[in-house]
């Protein structure tokens, strides 16, 4: 088969594949949008939120009246002696009463309230960090499976372009141009890109199983960056700005602040021990006999009825409790100097990880810049190698050695490039600001997969000459005889 013809057969394989899967490529917002009804550490965030609110509502209760209905029904049996003379009867009682009453002055169920409240926004705010959670950890994945399917391109492309050599050399041996050194090192080169293909084929697979599990959908597939690509810089350039930005949005810290003013607050409730209450209390009560009132004489068989009513305010003022608020006192001061350190620690902890997460954006950049320029440098040793491998100035391993470098940048420029996008996504979540504006901006960067379209090149430089992917034997080429012409 001529090779020509096999370069097309792989292009036109390869293209196929990608047509395949073109119809089900999602972005990133897509995907985003899916996880955010199946994630359970969000739906978990969710539900919590959703029972510190019904929790703030039980606190406030505690302010509100309270009306109560009381109902009792009695068998009575009653002995009376008076002298020597007695007599004994059974009767029934039925009584019911309605009882309300309306706090006037509760301090502690005051605060209890207010705590509650407090107790919603650290929901919130835990909510919101479990949104942003779920933003990184998407990117995480989603980038994960464009890494390992731009490594599987790049494998299968040095694989192809060391079938050329070895071919290359096995004709160059058989018409004794050439020794079969020549054909072992690339015999050597194309087993291990064959074992690289295998691992790198193992790895797509299971990334991309990591990101069905995370939408709660098969056959995800995303889709990639657009070509040249301009990646989004850290504005303001300044880590400085970005720690204080930090330190006034992070979640955690927010979260810390709301627990050190629940801690307060419930020092505030704890001195409120020797403080009085005041209630309104009112109640209407009614009793029958329907057998007769045996202490009234005049009739003591007849039905009897009577219905009272009383309204009062009630004070209750404790004066000692055994040292119990005392100590209580004592227990929430210290619970108050424990908020006071996790506050601290959070925004230690929160300061250095934005400066982390800064210098790792910064670094990246500079990476990528770094490999764009070993890209183009690394192209145009393959390219004097091989012309130089045909005049017989270089020999067949500088051109394996040439092909390994170039693809090796290649790889690791696409994966500095995902790694710039994720360590942005990360920096704005070290400072509390991560949103789903930041998802629609990287979203804007990937390229839809048209139906039908073929795949391109996930490197910014045009084909290399010599290293186009020739088709892949299903074995490996035989080794030439061991002689040396």
């Amino acid at each position: 088969m001529p090779l020509p013809f096999r370069r097309t057969a792989f292009g036109c394989s390869v293209a196929l594949l990608w047509c395949a899967s073109a119809a089900q490529a999602q972005s990133l917002l897509t995907l985003y949008n899916t996880a955010q009804g199946y994630d359970a550490p969000l739906q978990s965030a969710r539900a919590a939120l959703q029972a510190s609110q019904a929790s703030a509502d039980q606190a406030r209760a505690g302010l509100l009246p309270q009306v109560g209905l009381q109902a009792g029904a009695d068998r009575n049996y009653l002995d009376a002696h008076i002298g020597s003379s007695g007599s004994s009867r059974e009767y029934n009682t039925l009584n019911g009463a309605l009882v309300g009453s309306q706090p006037l002055y509760r301090p502690a169920n005051r605060i209890t309230w207010d705590q509650g409240k407090k107790q919603v926004q650290v929901a919130q705010e835990q909510f919101a960090a479990a949104e942003q959670d779920l933003i990184v950890r998407l990117a995480q994945a989603y980038f994960d499976v464009l890494n390992a399917e731009d490594t599987l391109f790049f494998v299968r492309a040095f694989k192809g372009a060391v079938t050329e050599q070895l071919e290359s050399a096995k004709r160059n041996f058989e018409v004794g141009n050439a020794t079969i050194t020549d054909s072992l090192e690339a015999q050597s080169r194309y087993d291990l890109a064959t074992a690289q293909e295998v691992a790198s084929e193992n790895d797509l697979r299971v990334k991309k199983l990591a990101l069905d599990q995370l939408v709660g959908q098969a056959g995800t597939h995303p889709q990639p960056l657009t070509l040249p690509v301009t990646l989004p810089e850290p504005q303001p350039d300044n880590v400085g700005a970005w720690v204080n930005q930090a330190l006034d949005n992070h979640p955690a810290i927010q979260q810390s602040r709301t627990a050190l003013d629940v801690a307060r607050l419930e020092t505030d409730k704890a001195k409120t021990g020797h403080l009085p209450t005041v209630d309104l209390q009112a109640n209407v009560a009614q009793t029958r006999y329907p057998d007769g009132n045996p202490s009234i004489s005049a009739a003591p068989h007849m039905r009897y009825r009577a219905t009272t009513a009383s309204v009062g305010v009630v004070l209750n003022w404790p004066l000692f409790a055994g040292f119990a608020v005392e100590n209580r006192i004592r227990e929430t001061l210290a619970l108050e100097d424990k908020a006071l350190a996790d506050l601290d620690n959070a925004q230690r902890s929160v300061a250095q990880a934005t400066r982390s997460a800064f210098f790792g954006v910064q670094s990246g950049l500079g990476q990528v810049k770094a490999l764009e320029a070993a890209e183009h440098s690394s192209k145009t040793s393959l390219d004097a190698n091989l012309l130089s491998y045909q005049v017989g100035v270089r020999i067949n391993i500088d051109v394996l050695n040439a092909q390994t470098q170039l693809y090796q940048t290649r790889r690791d420029l696409a994966k500095a490039r995902y790694d710039v996008l994720l360590g942005m996504l990360q920096l704005k979540q070290a400072s509390g600001v991560l949103a789903l504006s930041d998802v629609q901006q990287i979203n804007a960067l990937l390229k839809p997969r048209e139906e039908g379209a073929a795949p391109t090149t996930p490197s910014t430089s045009a084909s290399t000459p010599a290293a186009t992917p020739a088709s892949t034997p299903t074995t490996p080429p035989a080794t030439p005889p061991a002689k040396v012409p």
